[in-house]
């Protein structure tokens, strides 16, 4: 062998090795990523998890509003890429507790009876106002002593929710808008945010109010952090004759 075929053949070696460090530490990083992402959604391998999904108010019949559809699928990725499973239930059919498995529940208290029953028990200090005439508090959110009002189609109000309780590795998310296309804004932000959150928050609780800016003209992309309101959501509410701060879009 002469120092020329050597030479290509310790060429080809090295690039061999070098691709196959290269491969390891791509392989490595990604799942480590992929740990962090499980353990953030409470969604190992072959888990289970529960999405419950509200109805439109709109309707009179059983239906889902078509951004809480987008809502789903969207959710249905980040769980499908975390390799668990999921069962789809509507919001009158989830009679269970939470904390044996991760639970994704879509829509405000109106439309969501889950959703209802799951901020009663852990956010007893946000109010949604029900309504459903017309006026300026429709929909609004009180929390503690804030007070949050829509303009519908250019300042609506969302509350993203990561929730543990008892002792429970498996959380509760919770996606609370003002309007349907809020909901979907809240999924996006959290599959666009999740490892900032995890970062910040570990494995604990937290609620963030988020501000969905002129979704008439942007749909749910446009999405600003108002504030981490977790302590005053799961705090009891202030005393109903102290009058609460109007933010108004």
């Amino acid at each position: 062998m002469n120092d020329d075929v050597r030479n290509i053949v310790l060429g080809v070696i090295a690039a061999g090795i070098s691709a196959s460090l290269g491969w390891l530490a791509r392989t490595y990083l990604w799942r480590r990523r992929l740990r962090r992402k499980q353990a953030f959604f409470g969604l190992p391998e072959n888990s289970e998890s529960l999405l419950v999904v509200n109805r439109d108010p709109a309707t009179s019949e059983p239906a889902v509003h078509r951004f809480d559809v987008f809502a789903l699928l969207e959710l249905s990725a980040l769980i499908k890429e975390c390799g668990a499973h999921l069962r789809m239930v509507t919001q009158d059919m989830a009679q269970q507790g939470f904390g044996e498995r991760t639970e994704f529940c879509v829509g405000g208290p109106a439309s969501n009876r889950r959703m209802k029953a799951h901020m009663t028990a852990m956010l007893p200090g946000v109010h949604v106002n029900a309504d459903s005439e017309p006026g300026p508090d429709r929909a609004a959110f009180r929390i503690g002593a804030e007070h949050y009002r829509m303009d519908p189609g250019v300042t609506e109000y969302v509350l993203l929710a990561r929730l543990t309780a008892g002792g429970q590795s498996r959380p509760v998310f919770l996606f609370c808008g003002q309007r349907a296309i809020t909901n979907q804004a809240a999924t996006r932000y959290l599959a666009r945010n999740h490892e900032r959150l995890a970062r910040k928050h570990g494995g604990g609780s937290f609620v963030l109010l988020l501000k969905v800016v002129n979704s008439q003209a942007y749909g749910p992309d446009v999405v600003e952090l108002v504030a981490d309101v977790t302590r005053a959501a799961q705090a009891p509410l202030p005393a109903e004759d102290k009058p609460p701060t109007s933010h108004r879009p």
